[in-house]
């Protein structure tokens, strides 16, 4: 798709469609005819590029008509996203980056977003209707509530308490799906599948955990009523989704439309739903979702060499001040550091899913990290490692190590983010804070500059890993040599098998 010389971009809204350029794809159903059937809690850029491209590529079908989106958030900053979006009718335009070209396609399956209010009525309102069949979440790794040593729910958490205090006027996402799935149990309703599209191994598990164990601290016979008859599929969702920038909505003016929340992405979609669902559910696999039975192979694959390779570049890249991803790919040395780490360190202890080895699948993932048209910063990327790299990285170190195979490459990894934690880089300017725990992750890097165990006791993210000899003394071996050196010539190091 060409941009458009000299012209005038056209508002997006419903009655404007007709308006825009010819080549711009749009919606083939109506609004009036759609339903609501879906709350998704926590909308943003990866959910409308992702989750609801699905919908609507159903509706395109006239299929799902029934399943519609109404858009939810719990917290105070969810409110301009709302506002953005119901200015324009809740139509997103996603732009689809491809280093060949720039298309652009207006979707339509969200047709509302609730207000957003401290003790969230209106969500669980909307919930305790029996017309929703399906409450899916993008709330972040970080928003589980997880105790960061044994993967529990942190009960201890002040949002938790007080939602245990207050289960009426909850603040939490987990407390107002407990609240309406008792509202629903009282007026003789079923459940709704609750639907994690988080990236979190096993997230439908941790989503029902998170769920049930909430409700048992104030009702236990709901919480039997949630976990004998409510339904959380684990999911695996995969799309790079970067942030909304002035250059993306240039791109969108210069298209025909004026849209002030579009999404870029990249041109590349996957999504693994378990066939686990209480309420019924659209015919995803229509246009292109895999319904399994064992959606782990399909989370291990990605989780570990998408999600961990994005962690290899991005705080690497950060200290060295690389502003993208596709940057850091095309600089010869973190590219070759990146294929080392994942074809002898995580590529071992990951198994083939069905079309796909993980071989194969490294160089997908190579592939999709190189394309230059996505420009997603490592500062993105890189935010939240405190959950990341638990959620990432620790599982094939753990693996490796129970294996007795090299962790030298991980070691490297996780040395550059604690020297990314320390808050400056190499050339000497600020990393702005970029952690929910950004305070005690800087305080303990600095700590570690003198003595590197300071880090791996840093806020229980490694728990007894870092207590392993192998990875601990890898680990210390690196961070001085980072500080003394620098980040290429640690890289050159390991490249050469000098660690």
């Amino acid at each position: 798709m060409t941009p458009l010389a000299d012209i005038t971009p056209v508002e997006l809204r419903l009655d404007h469609l007709g308006a825009l350029p010819a080549d711009i794809k749009k919606p083939g159903y109506r609004r009036e005819d759609l339903t609501p059937g879906i709350v998704h809690i926590g909308l943003g850029n990866f959910h409308r590029a992702h989750q609801a491209w699905y919908i609507h590529r159903l509706m395109q079908k006239g299929l799902a008509l029934d399943w519609a989106i109404i858009g939810a958030g719990v917290r105070a900053y969810d409110a301009d996203m709302r506002e953005k979006l119901i200015g324009q009718d809740c139509l997103t335009t996603l732009i689809e980056l491809d280093p060949s070209g720039v298309s652009a396609e207006v979707i339509g399956p969200l047709i509302d977003y609730l207000p957003i209010e401290p003790r969230n009525a209106p969500l669980i309102r909307k919930m305790s209707d029996p017309a929703i069949r399906i409450v899916s979440l993008t709330v972040t790794e970080g928003g589980y509530f997880l105790d960061a040593k044994s993967g529990a729910f942190d009960t201890d958490h002040d949002d938790i308490r007080h939602d245990v205090q207050n289960p009426q006027q909850p603040r939490t996402v987990f407390g107002a799906i407990v609240a309406a799935l008792g509202n629903r149990r009282a007026a003789g309703h079923l459940p709704f599948t609750a639907l994690s599209c988080d990236n979190l191994q096993g997230n439908g598990t941790i989503l029902r955990n998170c769920v049930v164990e909430l409700a048992r601290l104030t009702d236990p016979d709901l919480a039997d009523w949630i976990d004998q008859n409510g339904a959380f599929p684990n999911s695996m969702v995969d799309c790079i989704v970067p942030a909304t920038t002035d250059h993306v909505r240039s791109q969108t003016r210069a298209l025909g439309i004026e849209d002030c929340v579009p999404v870029s992405h990249e041109n590349f979609r996957q999504w693994v739903i378990e066939d686990d669902f209480c309420a019924g559910r659209p015919m995803l696999e229509k246009v292109g979702v895999t319904i399994t039975k064992d959606v782990h192979a399909f989370e291990t694959l990605k989780l570990r060499i998408l999600n961990g390779g994005h962690q290899i570049l991005a705080n690497v890249g950060e200290v060295l001040n690389i502003p993208t991803i596709s940057d850091c790919m095309n600089d010869r040395e973190i590219s070759a550091f990146f294929l080392k780490v994942q074809t002898e360190e995580i590529l071992p202890h990951a198994s083939a899913v069905p079309g796909m080895t993980p071989e194969q699948y490294l160089d997908l993932v190579k592939r999709r990290f190189s394309n230059t048209a996505i420009h997603d910063t490592t500062r993105r990327v890189a935010f939240d490692g405190s959950a990341r790299h638990p959620g990432f990285l620790l599982p094939s170190i753990r693996d490796a190590l129970a294996s007795d195979t090299t962790v030298t490459g991980l070691a490297l990894v996780e040395a550059f983010w604690c020297r990314m934690c320390a808050g400056l880089r190499e050339d000497g300017s600020e990393i702005a804070p970029n952690d929910p725990i950004w305070s005690d992750l800087q305080s303990a890097a600095l700590a570690a500059r003198e003595q590197p165990k300071k880090w791996l006791e840093a806020a229980n993210l490694y728990g007894d890993t870092g207590r392993e000899t192998q990875f601990a003394e890898a680990f210390a071996r690196w961070l001085p040599r980072i500080w003394q050196h620098g980040c290429r010539t640690a890289i050159k190091s390991y490249l050469n098998a000098l660690s």
